[in-house]
């Protein structure tokens, strides 16, 4: 399974890039969120790191392995649990992903179906399933800054040490992540996950 890729972009679609590793040349579909970033992330010389979903593309006289990009693992996560709806494969999900993560994450947790049938592809029907499946589950998406979080490895050994992990990886500094933690802590009995946690910051953060 291809996890990571990184090379230079020889060329660039509306939603993929080919990106050469080596003389070996790659297709990569990217979400317009991604995309729309692609350039901030892209080295002077036009190298790239993007971290990939690889999967199989199952058709009747043939299986097609298809490269899906992002520009962090955090952004990857997102998608791998969107796809957990169902009904929305990895093509529809890559499709109805045209804006900020951290936006989506949002008007998932809050119901708002105005916001989810905006995206491609996502009628009545699927907006409710999405909310019905993923709501009060993907709290820490909501976190993302301005859509930059960037990868960082998390040698926590315990919720509190993971969640500021990723906190960090969102970029909020380590001082304000940690009165965050502290904060959820006091006020949300109960924890016992990483993901709750981060559920409670994000809850904590929404109500201010």
């Amino acid at each position: 399974m291809i996890s990571r890729i990184s090379g230079k972009i020889v060329e660039k679609g509306a939603n993929y890039l080919l990106v050469d590793m080596g003389g070996i040349c790659y297709e990569v579909l990217i979400p317009v969120a991604a995309m729309q970033r692609l350039a901030e992330n892209t080295a002077s010389d036009g190298r790239v790191t993007l971290v990939t979903y690889h999967y199989l593309q199952v058709e009747p006289s043939k299986s097609i392995p298809v490269l899906i990009g992002f520009l962090n693992e955090v952004e990857r996560d997102f998608f791998e649990i969107f796809i957990t709806v169902s009904g929305i494969g990895p093509r529809a999900a890559l499709k109805a992903l045209n804006k900020p993560i951290s936006q989506i994450a949002r008007a998932i947790d809050e119901a708002d179906m105005k916001f989810l049938k905006s995206l491609p592809g996502i009628g009545e029907q699927k907006a409710r399933e999405i909310v019905a499946k993923l709501q009060n589950k993907i709290g820490r998406f909501g976190l993302i800054q301005d859509g930059k979080a960037k990868e960082q490895q998390s040698k926590a050994g315990n919720i509190t040490e993971e969640a500021l992990s990723v906190l960090m990886q969102l970029e909020y500094k380590k001082p304000e992540a940690q009165e965050m933690i502290k904060k959820a802590l006091e006020t949300s009995g109960g924890i016992e996950t990483t993901e709750e946690l981060l559920n409670a910051v994000y809850k904590q953060r929404k109500a201010r």
